[in-house]
């Protein structure tokens, strides 16, 4: 039993310490308690009441509601305010966002996620898909390097200038309808390009060109033939010896073809 009874006064039902927080001059009392067992349906909703059919609050803090344990919410819920959620939220049906959606920590998610707008993300852990038609992220660390986004409008690194204190260095890349590899280096005294091991199963060996640039003196050069991929053979038509620098370019077979045009 309450310190005090269930009274009416007036027009109120009051449960534990009497409110008098009604007449005039009357300075309001710490509410009391009322523990109500089983369902309780407060308001009938209608025009007459345009909010809600139940209004909690302001209290004495500012938590106005607290509920501990589980929360079951069907229907439509508005949030015109800020909401704080510290623990675990699980989620079932849909949830639509308006506004703007700020995450500050890792977000993790199981299933697909759509966007139709732009999105901002510091760190994003996916196990299935993400599909999004803009991301817009500082850059993207992979098993393979860091790097600014998937498909840019150019190619750039920027790094501390190695001889200039305070000052950074940027370059883009060059770019063609290609995904191609290169080699390069220079033969003095010997006439036979050994291609990296590597470039094995690697490179299309017919996609393979060779650009050679004489040096100290005139020379007739040119490629006698590219033995399976991996050896090219260079003659001097001089007779003399060779003294040349070299740039071997191939295309990758490893991955996808690119397609250069496509529609939007």
């Amino acid at each position: 039993m309450p310190a005090e009874p269930v009274k009416y006064i007036g027009d109120k039902l009051v449960v534990g310490q009497v409110d008098y927080s009604f007449v005039p001059g009357c300075v309001p009392p710490i509410p009391g308690s009322s523990i109500l067992n089983g369902p309780v349906w407060i308001g009938a909703g209608g025009p007459p009441i345009p909010l809600a059919n139940c209004m909690i609050g302001p209290g004495l803090n500012p938590i106005t509601l607290q509920v501990t344990g589980i929360s079951n919410i069907f229907g439509v819920v508005n949030r015109s305010a800020v909401s704080n959620v510290t623990g675990l939220t699980s989620k079932v049906g849909i949830t639509l966002r308006n506004a703007l959606s700020l995450s500050n920590s890792i977000n993790i998610k199981n299933g697909m996620n759509q966007g139709t707008k732009w999105n901002t993300f510091q760190i994003v852990q996916v196990e299935k898909t993400l599909t999004a038609q803009k991301i817009l992220t500082p850059y993207i660390d992979a098993q393979f390097g860091k790097f600014a986004s998937v498909a840019a409008p150019f190619k750039k690194f920027d790094i501390p200038h190695p001889n200039k204190l305070g000052m950074r260095l940027r370059h883009a890349c060059i770019e063609g309808p290609e995904v191609g590899v290169y080699y390069r280096g220079r033969l003095v005294g010997n006439n036979v390009i050994e291609l990296p091991d590597y470039w094995h199963n690697l490179v299309d060996p017919e996609s393979i060109t060779v650009n050679l640039t004489p040096h100290s003196y005139y020379q007739e050069l040119y490629v006698k033939d590219i033995e399976w991929g991996r050896k090219i053979n260079i003659v001097n038509n001089t007779g003399s010896g060779i003294d040349c620098s070299y740039v071997v370019y191939a295309e990758r077979i490893d991955v996808e073809k690119l397609e250069i045009e496509y529609k939007e």
